[in-house]
C-alpha cells in the first residue's frame, strides 16, 4: 500500500514536471531566461553590413511600387520627377541632420528622444507617438490583392504579420540579417528594372520597340500645372517614409560611432538610384494616360505595379511573376521594419515615461515583447478597416502618414539646430562628434523652409482642387490635426499634471552625456586607436576643386 501511494506520488509529480517544463519552454521562447525586469537593455548585435542595406534598401516597399505610378498619372513624368528631386534633397538634408545625432547618441528612440533632450518634452512625446502610427500594411495588402486577388486584406494580414511577428520575438539579430536579404532582394530587382526599362526605352528589345523621349514630348511631361505638381508631394512623402529607419536601428548596431556614419551618408545612393532613376524609367516607358499608372481609386481598384507593366511591355512576360514574388518581399521586409520601428518607438516612450510602463518591459534577449504585441494588435486593426474598401483605407492612410512623415522630418530640422546651439552654448568641441554635418547650418535650415513650403503646397493644392470638396481638406491635414492633439495634449499634462512650468529646456541644461558614446575629449584619442585620427577626421587638403569634390565624396559615401 505505501508502495502505491509513492508510485501515484511520483506519478503526480512526473505530471506537474511536464508542466513546469512546457511551461518554461515557452517562457523561454517569449521572454529569455528567467532574469527579467525592466532593467534590461536592448542587444547591439547588428553589424555594419545590417546597417548599411537598411540604409540603402531597408524600407524600399509599398510607396515606390504603387505611389509613383499614380505621381505621373496626376501630373506627368517631368513633374513626379521633380517632386521626387526635390524631396529627395529634403529627406537627404533630414538624414544627414539626424546622423550627426544619432552618431554621437545611438538610442533606439531616436528623434523622439533628441526632441525631448533637446527642445521639449511635449516635442518628443509627439515624435515619438507620431511616428508610432504611421505603418504601411494596409497599402501591402493592396500589392497582394494584385498578386491573388481572390485572397481577401485581413487573411493576407494573418500571413504576413503573425509570422513576422514571430520572427521578431527571437532577437534584433534575427531581424538584422532577414532585413539584409530581403532589402539586398529588392535592391537588385530595381537595379534590375532601371536596367531592361531604359534599354527597352532605347529600342533595344527587338519586336518591342520603345516610347524614347515620346512621353515627355508635346507638353505631356507637366500636366495640370502647379496644383497638380503639389499633389505629388504626398506620394513622395510616402515613398521616401522610413529613411529615418537607420537611426532608430543605431540603438542597437554595434560601434555605432563607425556604422551610423556609414550607413547615413549611403542614404545618397538610395536617393539616387531607387527613386530618381525608378521614377525616371517609369516616366519614360508608360504614357501619363496609361490606365496602368491608376493605383487606389474609389474602392479597391489596384492595378499592376508599373515595374510589372514594364517588363511585361519589353517582353519579358514570364518576368511579371518574378516581380510580383519581389513585390512580397518588399511587404514582408515594409511589415518586418514597421514592426521593429514601432516597437522600439514605443519601448523608448515608455522607458522616458511617456507611454505605459509595461511597454518599456525587455527580455534578457534585448526583445521588448509588449511592445511587439501592441504592435500586433494595432496592425490587426488597421487591416480590419479594409471592410469600408482597401482603395478608401488607403488613400487616407496614405495622406496621413505622408503629412505626418513631413511634420516629423521638419521637426528634426528644428531638434538639429537646437542641438548644434546647446553643443555650442556648453562649450563642446566639434570634434567629440563620430560625424559632422555638412554646410551647417544650411541643411537643417533648408528642411525647416522646406517643410513649411511643401506644407503650404499641399494645402494650395487641396483647396484648389475642382470640383472642391472638404473632405480633400481633412484627409490633407489629418495627421497635422493628430500633431496638435498630442502635442497640445502632453503640454497641458505637463503643466497640470506634473506641475513643470518651464516648457522649453534650456541651453545650458540640455544632457550632452548621456548615452553619448564616448565622454569629452576623447573622440580624438579614440579615433587614433582606431586609426582613424588626424588625416580622417580633418580631412587631406588638397587645392581648388579636388578640395570640394573629396569634401563632397566624404559626406556622399
Amino acid at each position: 500500500m505505501e508502495k502505491d501511494v509513492v508510485l501515484q506520488d511520483e506519478g503526480v509529480v512526473d505530471d506537474e514536471d511536464v508542466s513546469k517544463t512546457l511551461t518554461s519552454g515557452w517562457k523561454r521562447f517569449l521572454v529569455g531566461s528567467s532574469d527579467v525586469s525592466a532593467e534590461n537593455e536592448t542587444k547591439r548585435a547588428m553589424q555594419s553590413r545590417h546597417l548599411m542595406m537598411i540604409a540603402i534598401g531597408g524600407t524600399i516597399g509599398t510607396g515606390i511600387f504603387l505611389s509613383a505610378g499614380s505621381a505621373i498619372a496626376l501630373a506627368g513624368p517631368g513633374s513626379a520627377l521633380l517632386s521626387y528631386f526635390v524631396v529627395g534633397v529634403f529627406v537627404y538634408s533630414v538624414v544627414i541632420s539626424l546622423g550627426e545625432m544619432s552618431a554621437v547618441f545611438p538610442v533606439s528612440g531616436a528623434f523622439s528622444v533628441f526632441g525631448s533632450r533637446f527642445v521639449s518634452p511635449a516635442l518628443g512625446f509627439t515624435l515619438g507617438w507620431n511616428y508610432w502610427f504611421q505603418c504601411e500594411l494596409t497599402a501591402a495588402a493592396i500589392i497582394l490583392q494584385f498578386w491573388a486577388p481572390q485572397v481577401q486584406a485581413w487573411e493576407w494580414a494573418i500571413v504576413i504579420i503573425v509570422p513576422v511577428f514571430l520572427l521578431q520575438l527571437i532577437h534584433v539579430r534575427v531581424y538584422g540579417e532577414s532585413e539584409y536579404w530581403f532589402a539586398l532582394v529588392k535592391v537588385l530587382m530595381i537595379i534590375v528594372f532601371i536596367f531592361a526599362g531604359l534599354i527597352y526605352d532605347w529600342g533595344g528589345v527587338k519586336g518591342h520597340p520603345g516610347p524614347g523621349l515620346s512621353n515627355f514630348h508635346n507638353g505631356q511631361a507637366f500636366i495640370g500645372g502647379f496644383q497638380n505638381f503639389a499633389q505629388t508631394f504626398v506620394y513622395a512623402f510616402y515613398s521616401f517614409g522610413g529613411v529615418e529607419l537607420v537611426a532608430v536601428a543605431a540603438g542597437e548596431s554595434v560601434q555605432p560611432h563607425k556604422t551610423v556614419p556609414r550607413a547615413i551618408k549611403a542614404t545618397f545612393l538610395r536617393i539616387v538610384l531607387f527613386y530618381i532613376l525608378t521614377i525616371l524609367t517609369i516616366g519614360l516607358c508608360i504614357n501619363w494616360q496609361d490606365p496602368t499608372l491608376l493605383s487606389a481609386a474609389a474602392d479597391s481598384d489596384v492595378t499592376a505595379s508599373p515595374l510589372t507593366v514594364v517588363f511585361q511591355r519589353a517582353g519579358f512576360g514570364a518576368a511579371a511573376h518574378v516581380v510580383n514574388a519581389v513585390l512580397l518581399t518588399a511587404v514582408l521586409s515594409a511589415t518586418n521594419s514597421c514592426f521593429y520601428a514601432s516597437s522600439r518607438m514605443l519601448l523608448s516612450l515608455a522607458r522616458s515615461r511617456q507611454a505605459p510602463r509595461v511597454f518599456g518591459w525587455v527580455t534578457s534577449r534585448g526583445v521588448p515583447v509588449p511592445a511587439l504585441v501592441m504592435a500586433l494588435a494595432v496592425s490587426s486593426v488597421t487591416f480590419l478597416t479594409t471592410i469600408w474598401g482597401e482603395g478608401i483605407v488607403f488613400t487616407w492612410l496614405l495622406n496621413l502618414t505622408g503629412i505626418s512623415a513631413l511634420l516629423v522630418w521638419g521637426s528634426i530640422g528644428l531638434i538639429s539646430l537646437r542641438f548644434r546651439a546647446a553643443y555650442r552654448a556648453q562649450g563642446r568641441s566639434l570634434l567629440d562628434l563620430p560625424y559632422v554635418q555638412p554646410f551647417f547650418p544650411l541643411l537643417p535650415a533648408g528642411v525647416v523652409v522646406l517643410a513649411l513650403l511643401m506644407f503650404i503646397a499641399e494645402g494650395y493644392s487641396a483647396v484648389k482642387e475642382q470640383p472642391f470638396e472638404a473632405k480633400n481638406v481633412a484627409a490633407t491635414y489629418i495627421g497635422v490635426a493628430l500633431y496638435i492633439i498630442l502635442y497640445s495634449g502632453y503640454a497641458v499634462y505637463e503643466r497640470f499634471g506634473l506641475g513643470i512650468r518651464q516648457h522649453f529646456v534650456p541651453l545650458l541644461e540640455v544632457d550632452l552625456q548621456t548615452d553619448a558614446v564616448w565622454k569629452p575629449g576623447e573622440g580624438a584619442i579614440i579615433r587614433d586607436d582606431e586609426g582613424r585620427g588626424g588625416k580622417d577626421a580633418a580631412g587631406t587638403v588638397t587645392p581648388g576643386w579636388r578640395a570640394w569634390l573629396s569634401y563632397a565624396a566624404k559626406h556622399v559615401y
